[in-house]
């Protein structure tokens, strides 16, 4: 298959599966944090509902905005791991399959986009193309 095609796949799916999350759930979360509206979310880790709240805010608005342009994806993607890792196997645990669907989706798609980056059709590309010496950490976060 031409790589052409295989980074105008990645770039179609990295855009739409970040805009779905972003308005569909994060945009939401956001409003409400920001609206001064008693938070009361679950807490897994132990920080509070607002601090985690907050993290899922982080994760669901502000993350796949990035991964929309297409800056540290890879960084970005892995916050949504998490996120929807907690969502499917801690929040939904004892829920039905069809409750844990759309969080195992969402992971699914965030770790492919873990593994792959942004793709051709990104900003992060084009920083890339301008930093000539990357070390090999550096290199794998941003390509």
């Amino acid at each position: 298959m031409n790589n052409s095609l295989i980074n105008f796949g990645l770039f179609i799916f990295r855009i739409s599966i970040s805009l779905f999350m972003m308005l569909g759930h994060g945009l939401g979360k956001f409003q409400k944090l920001i609206s001064g509206a008693e938070i009361k979310f679950l807490d897994p880790f132990g920080i509070g509902a607002t601090a985690s709240f907050s993290l899922a805010v982080f994760a669901e608005f502000f993350a796949p905005m990035f991964i929309v342009l297409g800056v540290l994806t890879r960084f970005n993607s892995l916050s949504l791991i998490i996120t929807m890792s907690v969502a499917a196997f801690i929040a939904h645990a004892d829920d039905p399959f069809s409750n844990k669907e759309k969080a195992l989706l969402y992971l699914a798609s965030y770790v492919l986009l873990f593994f792959t980056g942004p793709g051709k059709f990104s900003l992060q590309n084009w920083f890339v193309k301008k930093i000539k010496n990357l070390n090999g950490i550096l290199k794998f976060i941003l390509h």
